[in-house]
């Protein structure tokens, strides 16, 4: 994904996280690029991604809308794809990395590195780390030579903030986000040592962690009512967990 493409992407996610949109409003396409100040083909790529997450779904007239989910859904999400990855990197662990692997990864760790090392984070560092923090994931999944396991994790990406990036905006919203994003990467660079030392036990315990960083984001825009202004207001978008 290119990283205009993917900007317009995490600006929209941001927008849907901060309760810009109505569940049922309209989402089309003019009056968004209008709003980010692009182009429309962004913007449709971006829409099509959301609605691959969940997001958003068709609209019955044309175009997409917001739709409604619960904090359940997107806790339960989340915890699936932490052991999805976590038996993908212990397959990696236990095969061994190729050559090829082992250099895509070590570019990875290198561009998250590199994207965190400012003091304060702006859309395009996002942008970057996104970008890394996908392919970083996708490598290790390709990596594991497991094709069901990899249609799973594809199919349980299509629920609401459940793929690897999907939280990253809300980071955005509270202080302490960059913080956690360092953690995170650490955590790439301790996964990525547990794969390489054929550490299997270790690398799918490390993987299956790693999705701790989502769930911690998901509660502080549930649990922090004095970040009302930037995070509570998407709330709208939540019903209550039976």
């Amino acid at each position: 994904m290119e990283s205009h493409q993917t900007r317009v992407l995490v600006q929209l996610r941001d927008l849907i996280l901060k309760g810009e949109f109505e569940p049922g409003a309209r989402l089309a396409e003019i009056p968004l690029a209008e709003k980010l100040g692009v182009s429309r083909t962004p913007v449709r790529l971006a829409l099509a991604s959301l609605e691959q997450e969940g997001l958003i779904e068709p609209s019955p007239s044309s175009g997409y809308m917001m739709r409604r989910f619960t904090p359940r859904e997107i806790q339960d999400a989340i915890a699936v794809r932490g052991h999805l990855e976590g038996m993908a990197a212990r397959l990696v662990a236990e095969h061994g990395l190729s050559r090829q692997l082992t250099l895509d990864l070590q570019d990875c760790l290198r561009e998250g590195d590199r994207a965190l090392m400012k003091a304060q984070l702006d859309y395009d560092d996002y942008v970057a780390y996104s970008n890394m923090n996908d392919r970083f994931h996708a490598l290790i999944v390709e990596g594991s030579g497991n094709s069901a396991l990899a249609r799973a994790i594809e199919l349980n990406n299509r629920l609401p903030f459940a793929a690897a990036s999907a939280m990253l905006p809300m980071q955005s919203a509270v202080e302490e986000g960059q913080q956690w994003l360092v953690y995170a990467h650490r955590q790439h660079h301790s996964l990525f040592d547990a794969m390489q030392r054929g550490e299997g036990t270790r690398a799918q315990a490390l993987a299956t962690e790693h999705v701790n960083v989502a769930r911690l984001n998901l509660e502080t825009a549930l649990d922090r009512p004095e970040q009302a202004s930037q995070v509570m207001p998407a709330m709208r978008l939540f019903v209550t967990a039976a």
